[in-house]
C-alpha cells in the first residue's frame, strides 16, 4: 500500500474550510478503485489516500480528485455574509443552529466576534433567499450589496457594549443608499456599504454621531470629528455619578429618619439615572424575543426588587451594575487600542511630486507609479522603492528590530516605519489598500475574528448554561412557595439574585478578550498570527523543523575561495563562472555575481543559456559549451572528478559548497561558498529546548557535508540533506508521525507545501511577501529567530491565562449559584459577582498586551550604491547603464551585521 497527500484548498478553491465539502469529497474518492482509506486533515489542510498502487496510479488518483473536487465547487456555493442585530454570543449561536438546520445546507458557522455567517448550501436544494429569510426571521438582516457600492472605514469611540455597535448599525443602515454596515465591537471600527449617488461619507459620520459615538473616517484627516461637548463625552459616567450621589442620599434619608417618600424618590432617581441605558439595552433584547443578555436579565430583577418593595436594593443593583459596565469599557478600550496602534503608524497624507509641484494628498488620492518625498524624521505612507537618496529607517514599528535599516537607491521602504535624517524619494509601487502595513491590520482583525478551540467550548458550555440556571430560577420562585408554603417574598428575592448570575458574560468574554491581546501584542513585535487556534497551537508544538538557506542561515552566501584546475588564473575562471551564471536567479549565482563585480572582473558574453534544474547551469562562451554546478551534474555528463573528490569532501566537512566550474570534457576550476548562519539562530534553538520543546529539526536541499556543519554549529538535533520540495513535505509528515505536532519555520515561498502540511506553518521574512502572509499560520515581519520562542512563549501564556479565566469564571457562578439556595446572596452581591468577574477575568487577558517587546536583534542592513559615471562590470553584455547593471550585480549584496 502507498499514500498520497493532496491540499485541500486545491481541490476546493473557496471551500477548504467546508468540514461537509471534505467528507462529501472523501466519499467521492473511495469509489475509485484501488483507493483503499482517505483521511481529512482539517489542521494541516489536507487529505491523505492510502491505495493500491497495483491498482491505480498517484497521476489517476489526483485526476481523479481533482474532477471529483471540482463537481463539488460546481453545486455547492459558499458565502461569507455580515449579520446585523446580533448583540450576544447566545443570538450566534441561534443563527447557527437555525440556517444549519435548513434543507440543503451543508454547514453553517456564524462569528459574534466578527458578526459573520459563513454558510455552504447546495444550490439545487437550497438558495440564498432562503437562508436571508430564515435569518429575518429571528430579526436579524444580513448584508445586503445592491448595484454600483462604495465602501468607507469608519473608527469608532464611546462604544461600551456589544449593542452599541448594533446601534451604530441601526442608525447607518436607516440611511438612504446604506448597503450594509457591520460594527467590529472588539476592535471599535465600522465597515460601511453605500450607494454614492443617494449618500456620502459626511452623513453617514452626521448619523453615527447623532447616535452618541465619535467617529473618524479611516485614512481621510478632512473627516475627523469635531470635539465633542462635555455632555455627549461623558454621559454614561455623568449619569452613573448621578445615579451614586441619589442612592447615597436615599439611603441617607432612609437611616436619618426621613419620611419614606422622600427616600423613595431619592432611590427612583437612581434607578433612573442609572438605569438609562440598561433599559435601552433591554428594550432591544426584548424586542429580538429571543436575547437573555445581561441588561434584560438586571431590568427583570430591578422590577421585580421594585415589586417586593426592596427599593434601596434596587437602587444599589442599578448603581453598582452602572459601575461595572463603565469599569468595563474603560478596559475594553485598551484591547482596541493595540489594534488602533497599529492603524495609527501610517501617516493619512503625503507629499507627492506632480508636474514639478510637491502636493500634499490623502493617501487614498496617490497611485502607484507616482513619486513620493519623505523629510527627514517623517513617517513613510506608502510602500515603494527608493529612487534617490540615502537615510537610515527604523521599521521598528512594523518588524519590531530595533536597528535602523540603511535605504538607499533600489532599496524598499514599508509604511509605518520612520525615516532617519535623509530626504528620501519613493517610487510608490502600492496603493494605500494593499501596503504591507495595510495587509497586516487587515489579517490581524480577521484572526482576532475567528475562534479558538477554548472559545468553541466556552460558547458550547453556555448554550446549556444559561437555560438551566434561567429554569433553576423560575423553578426557585415556584416550588417552595407552591409546594411547601414558604415565604413568596424571599424565594421570589432569592430567584431575581439566581436570575443575574445566569448571564454567562465572564465566560463568554474571557476567551476571546485574551486571544485579542495576544494577537496585538504579537503584531506590535513582529509576528503576525492567524488566528486563536493557530495561536493555541503554536504552544504545544513538540518539534520544531526549519529550513536551512535563509532560514538558519543568511540566505546570501558568499563565495570564499576560487581554486583553479588546468593552470587558468582564479580571475579567469571567475570570469567564465560569472559569465554563465550572469542569466541565472540562484542565490549562488548572485554571489559569483557580486564577487565578480566587486574584483572588478569582467566576463564575456554568453549564447545558448539553459538553467537545469537542481544541478547547475550550462551556456556556450566564445564557441565552447561550459557548465557551473554540483559534481553531480559533471559525473551525469560523464566528466571525471576523482581527483577533486577528496578536496569536495573535505570543503563540505567544513561546511562549505562547492561547485564546480568546466566544459564538457575537462573540469576547470572549484567555487568554494559558504552560507553563515545567523547570529541569532543558536540562541533560538536553545530558547525553544529551554521552553521544552523536544527536537529540532534542519531540512535542506544542501549536500550532506555541509549541512553536518551548520546543524553541529547552530545546535539542532537532526539534519536532513538533499531534499527536494516534496521531500521537505514528506519529512514534515514523518515527524509528525514520530513527534505528534510539528512547526515548520521556512520563507513561506519556496517552502509553502512543506508549511502547509505542518501543524503550524511559519514564514520568516514576510514584510512586503504577500504569499508568506497569505500562506503561512504565523509570519515574522523580519527575519529574526528570537521571535520563534518569544511567540511560543506566548502561546502557552495565553493559554495559561484563558484556562485560568474559565476556571475563575465557573467557580465563581457555582459558588454563587450554592448559596442562592442558601439565601445568603443579595441583589447587589449578585451584580458584583457577574460584573466583577467579569472584570476580572477581562483585566487578566489584558495583561497579555504587556508582552509586546522590542527584541535584540544584532543585524542592522547596509545599502551600496554605484557612481553613475562607473562602467559596467559586465563589459556591456547586458546593456543597462552602470546604476542599473550594478544593482543587478548587486541584488543580494551582503547586508552588514
Amino acid at each position: 500500500m502507498a499514500t498520497k497527500s493532496l491540499l485541500l484548498p486545491v481541490l476546493l478553491p473557496g471551500g477548504e474550510e467546508c468540514a461537509r465539502c471534505a467528507e462529501d469529497l472523501t466519499a467521492r474518492l473511495l469509489e475509485v478503485p484501488g483507493v483503499r482509506a482517505a483521511e481529512v486533515d482539517r489542521g494541516e489542510g489536507r487529505i491523505v489516500l492510502t491505495y493500491d498502487g497495483s491498482q491505480v496510479s498517484p497521476e489517476a488518483i489526483e485526476r481523479a480528485a481533482v474532477a471529483a473536487g471540482a463537481a463539488l465547487v460546481q453545486h455547492v456555493t459558499h458565502e461569507n455574509l455580515v449579520l446585523r442585530g446580533m448583540d450576544c454570543p447566545d443570538c450566534a449561536l441561534k443563527v447557527e443552529r437555525v440556517v444549519s438546520g435548513l434543507p440543503g445546507v451543508l454547514h453553517a458557522s456564524v462569528s459574534f466576534a466578527a458578526a459573520r455567517l459563513a454558510v455552504a448550501y447546495d444550490s439545487r436544494h437550497a438558495s440564498r433567499a432562503a437562508i436571508l429569510r430564515a435569518v429575518g426571521r429571528l430579526g436579524y438582516r444580513v448584508e445586503e450589496a445592491q448595484g454600483p457600492t462604495q465602501s468607507g472605514v469608519f473608527h469608532l469611540s464611546g462604544m461600551d457594549c456589544a449593542d452599541c455597535a448594533r446601534k451604530v448599525e441601526r442608525a447607518i443602515m436607516a440611511l438612504p443608499g446604506a448597503r450594509s454596515a457591520g460594527v467590529n465591537f472588539m476592535t471599535g471600527r465600522a465597515h460601511v456599504s453605500y450607494d454614492p449617488a443617494a449618500l456620502s461619507l459626511d452623513r453617514v459620520a452626521r448619523a453615527v454621531r447623532e447616535a452618541g459615538y465619535e467617529v473618524r473616517v479611516e485614512g481621510n484627516p478632512t473627516h475627523d470629528p469635531e470635539i465633542p461637548a462635555f455632555w455627549e463625552k461623558n454621559a454614561r459616567l455623568l449619569l452613573t455619578v448621578l445615579s451614586g450621589i441619589a442612592a447615597a442620599g436615599g439611603f441617607l434619608a432612609q437611616v436619618g429618619g426621613a419620611p419614606e417618600a422622600v427616600a423613595g424618590s431619592l432611590y427612583l432617581a437612581a434607578i433612573l439615572a442609572g438605569g438609562i441605558y440598561v433599559v435601552r439595552s433591554a428594550w432591544v433584547a426584548l424586542r429580538t424575543r429571543l436575547t437573555t443578555d445581561i441588561n434584560f436579565l438586571m431590568v427583570i430583577a430591578v422590577i421585580g426588587a421594585l415589586a417586593i418593595r426592596e427599593w434601596a436594593e434596587a437602587a444599589s443593583v442599578v448603581f453598582l451594575f452602572s459601575v461595572a459596565e463603565l469599569l468595563e469599557s474603560y478596559t475594553m478600550d485598551r484591547t482596541r487600542n493595540a489594534i488602533r496602534e497599529l492603524m495609527r503608524l501610517a501617516p493619512e497624507q503625503a507629499v507627492v511630486r506632480r508636474d514639478g509641484q510637491e502636493l500634499t494628498l490623502p493617501v487614498q488620492e496617490i497611485r502607484p507609479g507616482e513619486v513620493m518625498v519623505i523629510r527627514p524624521g517623517e513617517r513613510v505612507a506608502l510602500d515603494g522603492t527608493v529612487v534617490s537618496g540615502f537615510s537610515s529607517v527604523n521599521e521598528a514599528p512594523i518588524t519590531g528590530e530595533p536597528l535602523p535599516a540603511e535605504k538607499s537607491v533600489g532599496d524598499d521602504v514599508y509604511s509605518g516605519s520612520i525615516n532617519g535624517r535623509g530626504a528620501l524619494e519613493v517610487l510608490i509601487n502600492k496603493e494605500y489598500a494593499d501596503t504591507t502595513l495595510a495587509r497586516v491590520i487587515r489579517l490581524v482583525e480577521e484572526a482576532q475574528a475567528q475562534k479558538a478551540r477554548s472559545e468553541q467550548f466556552v460558547d458550547r458550555f453556555a448554550r446549556v448554561y444559561t437555560p438551566a440556571v434561567i429554569l433553576l430560577a423560575v423553578l426557585l420562585a415556584a416550588v417552595p412557595p407552591l409546594a411547601f408554603g414558604a415565604s413568596f417574598d424571599v424565594w421570589f428575592y432569592r430567584a431575581l439574585a439566581l436570575l443575574i448570575i445566569s448571564c454567562p458574560c465572564a465566560l463568554v468574554i474571557s476567551t476571546p478578550v485574551s486571544v485579542v491581546s495576544a494577537i496585538s501584542a504579537a503584531a506590535r513585535s513582529g509576528v503576525l498570527v492567524k488566528g486563536g487556534a493557530h495561536l493555541e497551537e503554536i504552544g504545544r508544538v513538540r518539534v520544531v523543523a526549519f529550513d536551512k538557506t535563509g532560514t538558519l542561515t543568511q540566505g546570501a552566501p558568499e563565495i570564499l575561495e576560487i581554486v583553479p584546475l588546468d593552470g587558468r588564473s582564479p580571475e579567469q575562471v571567475l570570469s567564465l563562472a560569472a559569465a554563465v551564471e550572469s542569466r541565472s536567479e540562484h542565490a549562488l549565482a548572485e554571489a559569483i555575481l557580486r564577487k565578480a563585480y566587486f574584483e572588478g572582473v569582467r566576463w564575456p558574453k554568453l549564447s545558448d543559456f539553459e538553467s537545469i534544474t537542481g544541478q547547475g547551469a550550462r551556456a556556450r562562451i566564445d564557441g565552447e559549451v561550459c557548465y557551473v554546478g554540483r559534481p553531480g551534474l559533471f559525473e551525469r555528463i560523464g566528466v571525471p572528478v576523482d581527483g577533486v573528490r577528496e578536496r569536495i569532501a573535505a570543503e563540505q566537512a567544513r561546511g562549505r559548497t562547492v561547485l564546480l566550474l568546466g566544459t564538457e570534457t575537462e573540469l576547470v576550476g572549484l567555487i568554494l561558498a559558504a552560507d553563515r548562519p545567523r547570529a541569532a539562530a543558536r540562541d533560538a534553538i536553545r530558547a525553544l529546548k529551554a521552553l521544552g520543546v523536544e527536537h529540532t529539526v534542519m531540512l535542506t536541499g544542501d549536500n550532506a557535508g555541509t549541512a553536518a556543519a551548520v546543524a553541529r554549529e547552530i545546535g539542532v538535533d537532526e539534519y536532513r540533506a538533499e531534499l527536494l520540495p516534496q521531500q521537505k513535505v514528506e519529512a514534515v509528515h514523518d515527524l509528525l508521525r514520530r513527534y505528534g505536532r510539528t512547526a515548520m519555520v521556512g520563507d513561506g515561498v519556496n517552502d509553502a507545501p512543506a508549511l502547509a502540511a505542518a501543524t503550524v506553518g511559519i514564514a520568516m521574512g514576510a514584510m512586503g511577501t504577500d504569499v508568506a502572509l497569505e500562506t503561512a499560520d504565523a509570519a515574522l515581519m523580519s527575519d529574526d529567530l528570537s521571535r520563534i520562542p518569544y511567540v511560543l512563549g506566548l502561546s502557552r501564556r495565553t493559554v495559561r491565562i484563558i484556562r485560568q479565566n474559565i476556571a475563575f469564571a465557573v467557580a465563581v457562578k457555582a459558588a454563587f449559584v450554592a448559596a442562592t439556595f442558601l439565601g445568603a446572596i443579595t441583589l447587589w452581591l449578585a451584580v458584583l459577582a457577574d460584573t466583577g468577574t467579569s472584570l476580572i477575568v477581562t483585566a487578566n487577558g489584558l495583561r497579555l498586551l504587556r508582552a509586546a517587546r522590542r527584541l535584540p536583534s544584532g543585524r542592522a542592513r547596509a545599502g551600496h550604491a554605484a557612481p553613475a559615471d562607473e562602467a559596467c562590470a559586465c563589459g556591456g553584455e547586458c546593456a543597462m547603464a552602470a546604476p542599473a547593471c550594478h544593482e543587478h550585480a548587486e541584488r543580494a549584496a551582503p547586508r552588514s551585521a
